[in-house]
């Protein structure tokens, strides 16, 4: 038989000769696996699920009307590239009517994607050479930093504090790292936090970004879903179309999580980059996707009505949470409750870890959440837990405080 010649030709980015031989389990598949086992051993418990990060309901009828019909046209089904004009428009139009971000260009300052993933991991691909830097928050989404490392890059991560209202602290920054930095990588509303950003907090940034010579990517996957206030871009800031452009997905405030779409908007430099990148990486979104979607921004009320549902269930979460002894809060954004994790339960038992409370609670309680030991140790509780009505929502909580209650912890 041939040698196999395949292990050490796997490029070193990704492990090398040491690719698939490493022991290390990361935590959501140690999540993945601790769900497994606890139904095994508890066949007749259920279990609560609070770990979830995307919605638990499928997109709108009449949406998912538009997709029928706009698959059924035969001129929708070739490639659309870089996106169809009709969805930069709608974009664009997006944009003035909910965050009241003015002037865009659907022409030069729009592109779509499929999905926020993919363009996160494509914008390193536009700026990132050996040795440059970015700068990106933690916790949080690690697609960027991965892609910058992959090029070469480096990344520096500023770690997000409760006693700053989880924001990245600027001015922190070592000044050699600053001077390497080609990106800045933030998200508001965030995940997990919860956290929203202040309009002084935007002002930092594009004052930080334009004196450095940074690109700001704002990662607004949960832009849309505001409790306090109206729903805030980085865009309208005066500036930051001058620095940066801003992510937005159909996902969260659509429901479209498996359509895989998304956009990006602001400097059209940065935008000409990206689409560069991209028409290198793939030939567009379906249309007729694009097309629903198209539909979905022009009826933002869906959004309003998805957003009441996780008010409403956040709300029963911090109080259940709290009567738990929590430190839960209502988030002004997002559907992640993001709490302390406890350090011991029942007197006895310590955590060295908010990974090791996670696994308890799968373990003990059949409640399973995303712990993060990034800053901090906390466990993100997420408000996408599936519940087919408003008494199921209540039973399930009323029930995840009922096992937690039992479990004596101690913060």
């Amino acid at each position: 038989m041939q040698r196999d010649y395949i292990q050490g030709l796997i490029a070193e980015r990704i492990g090398g000769n040491g690719f698939g031989k490493g022991t290390k389990i990361y935590k959501f598949e140690k999540i993945k696996r601790a769900k497994a086992e606890a139904k095994k051993n508890n066949p007749g418990v259920e279990l609560f699920d609070f770990g979830v990060g995307e919605p638990d309901e499928m997109a709108f009828p009449p949406v998912v009307e538009v997709l029928k019909l706009e698959a059924a046209k035969p001129e929708n089904r070739g490639y659309s590239d870089n996106g169809i004009a009709e969805l930069k428009e709608a974009a664009a139009r997006y944009l003035d009517k909910i965050y009241g971000v003015a002037g865009i260009d659907p022409l030069t300052e729009v592109m779509h994607s499929i999905g926020s993933k993919p363009a996160l991991a494509m914008l390193p691909e536009a700026f990132i050479n050996q040795g440059d830097v970015t700068l990106m928050t933690v916790p949080g989404y690690p697609i960027i930093g991965t892609h910058t490392e992959w090029n070469g890059g480096r990344v520096v991560k500023l770690p997000l504090l409760e006693e700053n209202n989880f924001l990245p602290d600027l001015k922190s920054i070592d000044k050699a790292d600053v001077k390497a930095a080609k990106l800045l990588y933030i998200n508001y509303p965030n995940n997990p936090t919860g956290a929203v950003a202040t309009e002084d907090f935007f002002k930092e940034v594009v004052e930080f970004a334009a004196s450095n010579e940074i690109v700001v990517v704002h990662d607004a996957a949960y832009a849309a879903l505001s409790y306090d206030s109206k729903p805030m871009s980085f865009l309208t800031v005066p500036g930051a179309k001058d620095v940066g452009i801003e992510l937005h997905s159909f996902s969260k405030a659509f429901n479209m999580t498996g359509w895989r779409l998304a956009f990006a908007v602001g400097n059209h430099k940065i935008i000409s980059a990206f689409g560069h990148v991209k028409d290198n990486y793939d030939s567009g979104q379906f249309i007729a996707i694009q097309k629903a979607g198209i539909y979905a921004l022009d009826h933002a009320e869906i959004t309003d009505k998805i957003s009441a549902k996780y008010k409403r269930r956040l709300k029963l979460m911090v109080e259940a949470l709290t009567a738990c002894g929590f430190s839960a809060a209502m988030p002004k954004g997002s559907f992640y409750l993001y709490v302390k994790a406890p350090r011991r339960a029942k007197g006895t038992i310590k955590f060295a870890s908010a990974e090791e409370v996670s696994e308890y609670l799968i373990k003990e309680a059949q409640i399973s959440t995303v712990p993060w030991d990034d800053a901090g140790g906390y466990l993100r509780f997420s408000a996408t837990f599936v519940a087919k009505d408003n008494d199921e929502e209540f039973r399930i909580i009323e029930e995840m405080k009922k096992r937690i209650r039992a479990l004596d912890l101690e913060f």
